[in-house]
């Protein structure tokens, strides 16, 4: 059943993520809804489409609306069993909880899952590094692509903590992110940011679905519900805009439009979610306005994306003069709880 591989698959990623509580959470919901007989365990075990991760995301949908009923405070049995690890007390809460809240949960999981995860912020501050210490005098726009509620896009605004034996940076802000850092150490440079702005098929307001935002956090997790908490903060300091279109409709009008100075198009675990046409008019979107590009008018993309191998794979393009240039900079973990700092040109 495509269904309850979906649950067995989404608690198998979440436990190599290091969130155990989750796992059992997937696990549990795969046998109440095996034998349930109500409007959701229908709903599920009926699913349209793909429910996997690699598409629908169902198992998370689900995990999502019972976090968000811990969060309000409506399920109190629900939120001390998040606290143990008894799997027969978080069975019999969560049948409780879907008994009493099942039309909350149904138009919730109508939604899919936008974990706009902050910790990627430590991937965009180093990669705005490397592009400042090799165009240190020009000033760039930010494109998000896929970019949610707009919260990365506040990278600039975001702490950076990066240990190693040999050194530590620094920043005094808000949000603090603190990635274990592997590989080089990298070389710290201020990018000059011009205006900031996104696109998103279905994109969330900071203010408006704040509790949405944490509730697709897995409960566990606690530095990354203070993360995106301290996130919303300085969203509400920072008001950020995002688009609601096509990624790739979205970019071709964008590059389009004159610049008279640096543009940065990134994205962090998005692509994957691109219909094969977005992913080409993205590229097709870049190849032009590349082939347009000056030493004063550069265009960067920077992408943070899966590619089968351990984590995500970390690349910039970069073109002046209508030249290419390609770096490999290295891999982090999905969460960025790691991030392997290998600049390699390409």
């Amino acid at each position: 059943m495509a269904w309850r591989d979906a649950f067995a698959e989404q608690a198998r990623a979440c436990r190599s993520l290091g969130s155990p509580l989750t796992a059992q959470v997937c696990e549990a919901l795969a046998e109440i809804l095996a034998h349930d007989h109500g409007a959701l365990a229908e709903r599920i075990r009926n699913w349209p489409g793909d429910p996997s991760y690699r598409a629908d995301s169902v198992p998370l949908r689900l995990c999502g609306a019972l976090h968000a009923l811990v969060l309000t405070g409506q399920t109190q049995g629900l939120a001390g069993a998040y606290k143990r690890s008894d799997a027969s007390v978080l069975r019999k809460e969560i049948s409780k909880a879907i008994q009493r809240h099942e039309q909350h949960i149904l138009e919730w999981i109508e939604h899919a899952p936008q974990t706009n995860e902050v910790a990627r912020s430590a991937v965009l501050i180093a990669g705005s590094w490397f592009l400042a210490a090799l165009l240190p005098d020009c000033r760039f726009d930010l494109l998000e692509l896929g970019a949610s509620a707009g919260i990365n896009l506040n990278f600039p605004f975001y702490n950076i903590e990066i240990k190693n034996n040999n050194f530590l940076y620094e920043y005094s802000d808000t949000v603090c992110l603190s990635p274990e850092w592997r590989g080089k150490q990298p070389l710290r440079a201020k990018l000059l940011i011009g205006s900031a702005r996104g696109v998103d098929l279905h994109p969330l307001d900071p203010t408006r679905d704040g509790l949405r935002l944490l509730a697709y956090i897995w409960a566990d997790q606690h530095e990354r519900l203070q993360r995106m908490r301290a996130a919303l903060a300085v969203a509400k300091r920072h008001p950020v805009r995002v688009d609601r279109d096509d990624a790739g409709h979205w970019l071709s009008r964008q590059l389009a439009e004159p610049c008279p100075h640096g543009r940065l198009v990134y994205h962090t675990v998005a692509a994957q979610y691109f219909p094969t046409s977005t992913r080409d008019q993205v590229e097709a979107a870049l190849d032009i306005a590349g082939a347009d590009t000056s030493a004063d008018r550069p265009l960067a993309h920077l992408s943070m994306e899966s590619d089968g191998g351990e984590g995500a794979a970390l690349t910039l393009r970069l073109w002046t003069g209508g030249e290419m240039r390609r770096w490999s900079l290295g891999r982090a973990d999905f969460h960025a709880r790691w991030i392997d700092w290998q600049p390699e040109e390409i």
